[in-house]
């Protein structure tokens, strides 16, 4: 046998250190992966945090009773007995490696830890005592320490009526156990409890009842040692020897560990010690316990993995078999062994057991667990029953099976009965996971499984109620005696009558611990109250004296003292003042009551007028008159931000004296808001979101409270929910805009940024803007989008929402508008420099303009000018481009010097604002008009979408696709027709000597001379 540990790591240490959280984590980092864990209990709870991890159906659970495998599973969570002995993942972990020393389960766990891999990696867990063997049987094997996360105290020795809460004692017989739990049922008011006997869901059930506080002690066998997780800050040993299947030993000390490690979870330390009749623990025993030092696992048991299955002699001498390597042991004979030795000498099953097959078969059946803890022959007799059905019919009896399910199937009875029972039907649910041992598996697998839920159910129940419910006799006991209940309440609010604790007080409200009914519970009352009195009295002066540093207003509304609630905002009809309501039990009543109310309403106006401080001033501003005390209150009412399109007609009759009261208090004038700057921050947001909730019932509406972190992180605007309450936005400080919420804030920024563009005029000279197109529109830019944190699609969201809208244009339209534009600057910049007088360029322009066969045509150099030869190739050259041209609707010279592109380019939106009240009609009006010229400039530029730019003279605005026209002149040109009398009067106009026509003609005029 040649044993290799490359690609092995073993994680070894104490417990509470977080070694299988780890091997979670390490496994959904693969792409598939197990894990085999020592109990079925702590496979659950694996399966059921990997489940929360990646989803149901990625995660299988396979023991000997349960299968959940769904198709697309990628991880499984097995106990080791269940782990396959092949696979082919890509991450294997096995839990509790130690315990391939077990006398009984040893041999199994020493299989998988010798020949178990995962294709990238493979993870030991367990106790440091197996770092020797490990490297030893594994060479290579990596060897990682982990230290524990808490520290473990020695606490001595304790009565079990004096140990402390969170208290697990620990024995390890049924009857010891069940002595226990009488005695703290008595004294401490119950106890839950574990035992290995118990059924899974039981002891879950149990667990969970001690885990919510139900009760404060636990009383289990070594069980709790076995990797589960528990709240434990004690574990007290009511007993140190047990029986291990073979014989009753002392436990050593790294069992001891092993279970004494469970106190204390993560960072929070734990203590042992030891109650009941056992001796305290020697100094070296404890300080071994405190630093975790064993003594190293020597051997581990092994059992022969090859099986000859040729004859049962060959079955019972490979078991026989003797390891050859050094630091094996050969196993004890196991359950399934035992089993074997008992069917061989049966002569029906013998006889059967004639060929390789059959052999095979019985080996399996063997495997069966012995839930009911009967005798070896017994539990072979039925091992017998099984086999001879399953050779001689192919499946076992169901008729057989029907009968002893059925006989199961009672919930009645004691606790020792429903054990007895539920043992009994663990059995069937194993068989009916067998595969092919039944012609109907999966209708077994449910009845099976419903039967032992029920009768789980019903065992926790009769724990309970034995050990549990009947809590109050001692106290019952004192009453019939006439004596007076002692009861008192500790510094940290815990009420205990006699001793017992009962209850908690949370402020000036007691609850119950226990669940007693009836007359138990009413003694229990009437003790404990009889404290509360005087303790409500005291705790009323405390909170009267009391700093506004112990009160806090959170987010639901409740007003904490020191970390307990004492009172709750309602709404009340003004908004700033919401209304307090105590949350204290009928003991606290008088001048006790007043005193905590005028507390309580002292801190929370103290509270809302120091955090909104501008909208409290501005509601009690004496000095704002008229219109502006109206738009004040509006303010008030709406937290501080009004849409201004919805009070447009009171800030238009606002004189400048009114809007200057208001912004005296803070009040600024946007572009689309009225608001108050110093509100749009997380402390006033977060107490105008409470405000609004108090009043209009939204604390439980979706999206309460989740956009203040966004506020308090500095964005400028967020990617909004559907799902969330619209009015969250607002009162948040962001504009709800579709897909995407602004801050409003910046939003008064992006009006800043776009109303020099859309005020800009071309004619009247000056630089032109980023972003600003014809003094109408504009488009977006880095810096608007850069305030904003959006993407061009965000922009187009954000701009819709604010009332723009879009004309689009292509490239080769906008290029060509801003040619024009360019050519238009040109000219102004020449005239500037021109020296010749503005009569002589007119007289010297006089005759080529008159030959000027439109106003809107291109002017054509002279002919003279041009050689035959050369016209003819230029033709040539500008023909392509002037079909390029003509297809897209730009000029012949920019679509010439274009590169053509493969890729249609993206359009260009020209943003505009919104048509408003009955400029609607002229707009549409305009959009016609221009529709019926669209096309008829002659090669103009930019008349695809869009108002048009302002004709120079006329200043009227041209409709949709109009923007190519210059002047008046062309207007007539190109749509009033070829009419004499117009043509004359067109003639007779003196000419602009700022006309490039004219210029060209003077120049033509002076090349003659």
């Amino acid at each position: 046998m040649i044993l290799s540990g490359r690609g092995v790591t073993a994680m070894l240490g104490p417990t509470n250190t977080g070694k299988t959280h780890f091997a979670i984590e390490r496994m959904v980092a693969h792409s598939s992966g197990i894990i085999g864990l020592p109990l079925r209990l702590l496979a659950r709870e694996v399966y059921t945090r990997l489940v929360e991890r990646v989803g149901v159906n990625r995660v299988a659970l396979i023991t000997g009773e349960e299968k959940i495998a769904p198709k697309t599973a990628r991880y499984s969570v097995c106990t080791v007995e269940a782990m396959p002995r092949e696979t082919d993942v890509a991450f294997v972990a096995i839990d509790e490696v130690q315990l391939a020393g077990d006398l009984e389960r040893g041999h199994i766990f020493t299989d998988r830890i010798l020949h178990l891999r995962g294709r990238e990696e493979t993870l030991l867990l367990g106790s440091a005592t197996m770092k020797p063997i490990l490297r030893q049987l594994l060479p290579g094997v990596s060897i990682v320490e982990r230290p524990r996360l808490s520290s473990l105290f020695y606490a001595g020795q304790k009565k079990i009526t004096r140990l402390p809460r969170r208290s697990a004692i620990v024995a390890f017989s049924s009857d010891e156990v069940y002595a226990i739990a009488e005695l703290i049922r008595r004294q401490r008011g119950g106890a839950a409890v574990v035992l290995g006997a118990l059924s899974p869901r039981t002891r879950n059930a149990q667990v969970e009842l001690y885990q919510n506080g139900d009760v404060e002690y636990l009383v289990a066998t070594d069980a709790i040692g076995m990797g589960l997780n528990l709240d434990v800050d004690h574990v007290a040993f009511a007993q140190d020897r047990k029986f291990d299947g073979h014989q009753y030993r002392n436990l050593n000390a790294g069992e001891l560990g092993q279970i004494a490690g469970r106190a204390g979870r993560h960072m929070r330390d734990g203590t042992f010690g030891v109650t009941s009749r056992v001796p305290p623990f020697d100094e070296e025993l404890v300080e071994r316990l405190e630093t975790h030092h064993f003594d190293p696992v020597k051997v581990l048991q092994w059992r022969c993995k090859t099986l000859d299955f040729s004859s049962l002699h060959a079955l019972k001498a490979s078991l026989d078999e003797v390891p050859r390597v050094q630091g094996l042991t050969r196993a004890l004979p196991a359950v399934d062994q035992r089993a074997l030795e008992f069917l061989a000498r049966n002569p029906a099953v013998a006889g059967k057991a004639d060929r390789r097959d059959r052999i095979e078969t019985l080996w399996e059946a063997c495997a069966l667990p012995d839930y009911r803890r009967i005798t070896p022959a017994q539990h072979a007799d039925l091992i017998a029953s099984l086999y001879l059905d399953l050779v001689e019919h192919g499946t076992v009896d169901e008729d057989f099976l029907a009968k002893q399910v059925r006989h199961a199937d009672r919930t009645d009875g004691e606790i020792d009965t429903l054990s007895a029972r539920i043992a009994q039907i663990r059995t069937w649910t194993y068989v009916s996971n067998r595969p092919g041992w039944l012609a109907d598996p999966t209708h077994w697998q449910e009845k099976t499984r419903k039967i032992e839920d029920r009768l789980s159910d019903a065992l926790h129940e009769r724990l309970t109620k034995r050990f549990v419910d009947r809590r109050t006799s001692v106290l019952m006991k004192r009453l019939r005696e006439n004596a007076m209940l002692e009861a008192e309440v500790s510094v940290n609010g815990d009420v205990f009558v006699e001793g017992h604790h009962v209850g908690e007080l949370a402020g000036f409200r007691f609850k119950a611990v226990t669940g007693a009914e009836g007359p138990d519970a009413r003694a229990i009352e009437a003790a404990a109250l009889k404290a509360l009195a005087l303790e409500f009295e005291a705790r009323a002066a405390r909170l009267h004296a009391s700093g506004n540093s112990d009160l806090v207003l959170d987010s639901s509304g409740t007003v904490r003292w020191l970390g307990d609630p004492v009172a709750r905002l309602v709404a009340s009809e003004n908004v700033l003042r919401p209304r307090i309501v105590l949350l204290a039990d009928e003991q606290l009543t008088g001048a006790a009551r007043d005193h905590v109310a005028a507390r309580i309403e002292r801190y929370v106006a103290h509270q809302i007028q120091t955090v909104l401080k501008p909208l409290d001033d501005l509601a009690n501003a004496d000095d704002i008159e008229g219109l502006a005390r109206g738009l004040a209150f509006q303010l008030v009412e709406n937290f501080g931000v009004l849409f201004r399109r919805d009070v447009a007609a009171e800030v238009k009759a606002l004189d400048q004296d009114a809007r200057a009261s208001l912004r005296r208090y803070g009040v600024r004038f946007g572009a689309y808001h009225v608001f108050m700057p110093a509100l749009l921050k997380p402390a006033p947001a977060e107490m105008i979101t409470l405000l609004w909730g108090l009043a209009n019932d939204g604390l439980d509406k979706p999206g309460y409270g989740e956009l203040i972190p966004v506020l308090a992180a500095g964005r400028t605007s967020v990617v909004t929910d559907p799902a969330f309450e619209r009015a969250f936005y607002k009162l948040a400080g962001f504009r709800y805009l579709g897909k995407r919420a602004v801050r409003i804030d910046i939003l008064e920024r992006l009006a800043d940024i776009i109303r020099p563009l859309t005020q800009w005029k071309p004619e009247a000279g000056g630089a032109q803007p980023e972003g600003a197109f014809d003094g109408r529109r504009f488009v977006t830019t880095p810096a608007m989008m850069s305030i904003l944190g959006a993407t061009p699609d965000d922009m187009e969201e954000i701009l819709k929402g604010l009332g723009y809208r879009a004309d689009v244009a292509t490239p080769e339209e906008v290029a060509a508008l801003e040619a024009v534009q360019a050519e238009r600057d040109a000219e102004k910049a020449a005239k500037q420099h021109a020296g010749v007088a503005v009569e002589t360029v007119a007289r010297r322009a006089e005759k080529p303009v008159a030959a000027e066969p439109a106003a809107t045509e291109t002017p054509a150099a002279p002919a003279a000018e041009t050689p035959a030869e050369d016209s003819g190739a230029v033709e040539k050259a500008d023909k392509p481009a002037a079909e390029a041209a003509e297809a897209s609707g730009a000029p012949a010279e920019i679509a010439a010097s274009e590169p053509k592109e493969e890729e249609e380019p993206k359009p260009v939106l020209l943003w505009r604002p919104g048509a408003r009240g009955n400029n609607e009609r002229n707009r549409q009006g305009h959009q016609a008009r221009g529709q019926r010229n669209e096309g008829r400039g002659r090669g103009q530029p930019g008349r695809k979408g869009g108002d048009g730019e302002q004709h120079e003279r006329s200043g009227k605005p041209g409709g949709k696709g109009g923007k190519g026209g210059k002047g008046p002149r062309r207007d007539r040109g190109e749509n009033e027709g070829n009419k004499p009398r117009e043509q004359r009067r067109e003639r007779d106009k003196p000419v602009d000597p700022d006309s490039p026509f004219a210029k060209l003609a003077a120049l033509k005029a002076q090349m003659k001379r």
